[in-house]
């Protein structure tokens, strides 16, 4: 279970019958950035009415809006689930982000309430820690039953059942650091950007955020049902603050994932002991290489001061990648293996992902040495 939960919980299986694709990120010719936009509800389905207002209408307005400020960055690529009136249903708006290979999948709503309550909230897939997180999530959730086959779409799933959500959490559970990261960006600059009230983060069992296999939100950008946020969110004003809020954290999230798998990190490694950078790759490759015993290399890919998962989607497709701390510096490495001829080909592979500052690491007994010292050379 998440760190969120000490509570030890009976896994019901929840087996959905669309299908999970792997997240083996493909990386396009541009090897650009690629965010899912999510307008939720559409088409037949309005979602909520508050106040007289159309959540459909008001998210996807705010989705294109956040879509058209990203698409300015030459490195993002932008897929909407819908750029107009349409009803999308939940397992294709899934399907459509994970075909894609995106890195974001970022879900936009309104909220609705009996009450007077009013703010930003914004979800990651969990389980509920609450009643109310629990009507939410079953509020959005409602929507399969408007779909054609969902009987068959989303067999053995009960919307009114706290244990049907339990089996959503698995697949989303490596991804829930980074989800967390990005809806926490969104509530902030929301809070201090727009000085709207933070309801937080929050974890709940959305039926959309299950079908993506990357970091995946659901954002709540306010109540409808509250009349002074209801007529901001329908203005023109309120739905480029919201949009404008979201693609800021977006742009935050990514710049600190950029920043943490560094383009060019040489410079601060050159003076670390044990590490010595092979540059002239040409000129091993015409020697063979006899390995002292106890010797593995790796590939170091990225290092930077924030920890980030050793999982593939960060690092441009490279798996396997394990992570060491070093002083305040995690250094990550790309594949292991006790062959210097196998990690010249991967060195390779990883300077054409767009490593291109890679270099070969060697381990001797599972402390780095010197790569000159463990090699003796000889001429073919």
């Amino acid at each position: 279970m998440n760190r969120f939960f000490g509570t030890l919980f009976l896994v019901f299986p929840l087996i959905l019958t669309q299908p999970i694709f792997s997240h083996s990120k493909k990386q396009a010719n541009d090897d650009k950035f690629t965010v899912v936009l999510d307008a939720g509800h559409g088409g037949h389905d309005p979602g909520n009415r508050g106040s007289g207002y159309m959540e459909k209408d008001i998210a996807l307005k705010i989705v294109l809006e956040v879509g058209e400020i990203l698409e300015k960055n030459p490195n993002i690529k932008v897929v909407y689930t819908r750029k107009d009136d349409r009803f999308v249903d939940l397992y294709v708006r899934g399907e459509i982000a994970n075909e894609a290979k995106a890195d974001l999948f970022v879900s936009v709503h309104c909220n609705s309430h009996n009450s007077s309550a009013h703010g930003t909230e914004t979800f990651v897939l969990g389980l509920h820690a609450n009643e109310r997180n629990f009507e939410v999530a079953k509020k959005e959730n409602s929507v399969i039953y408007l779909e054609e086959d969902h009987e068959v779409n989303y067999a053995g799933y009960d919307i009114n059942s706290p244990e049907s959500f339990i089996g959503l959490t698995i697949m989303q559970e490596e991804f829930l650091d980074q989800s967390i990261v990005l809806a926490k960006a969104i509530q902030d600059d929301f809070t201090y950007n727009l000085k709207r009230k933070n309801r937080g983060v929050k974890q709940a069992g959305f039926i959309v955020l299950h079908q993506t296999y990357m970091p995946s939100v659901l954002v709540e950008t306010g109540f409808l049902t509250y009349k002074p946020e209801g007529a901001y969110l329908n203005s023109n004003k309120g739905k480029a603050d919201v949009a404008t809020s979201i693609a800021n954290a977006i742009l935050k999230y990514k710049k600190s994932v950029d920043e943490n798998v560094g383009d060019d990190f040489s410079f601060e490694v050159n003076d670390q002991p044990g590490i010595e950078i092979e540059n002239d790759t040409a000129a091993t490759e015409e020697k063979n290489h006899q390995v002292e015993p106890g010797v593995s290399f790796r590939v170091q890919v990225a290092a930077g001061s924030t920890a980030l998962e050793a999982k593939s989607y960060n690092f441009k497709g490279l798996s396997p990648i394990s992570r060491e701390k070093e002083g305040n510096i995690y250094r990550y490495y790309y594949g292991s293996t006790s062959d210097y001829n196998e990690v010249q080909k991967l060195q390779q592979y990883a300077i054409n992902k767009g490593y291109k500052t890679s270099f070969i690491v060697a381990f001797k007994n599972g402390e780095k040495v010197k790569l000159a010292s463990v090699l003796n050379s000889t001429a073919n």
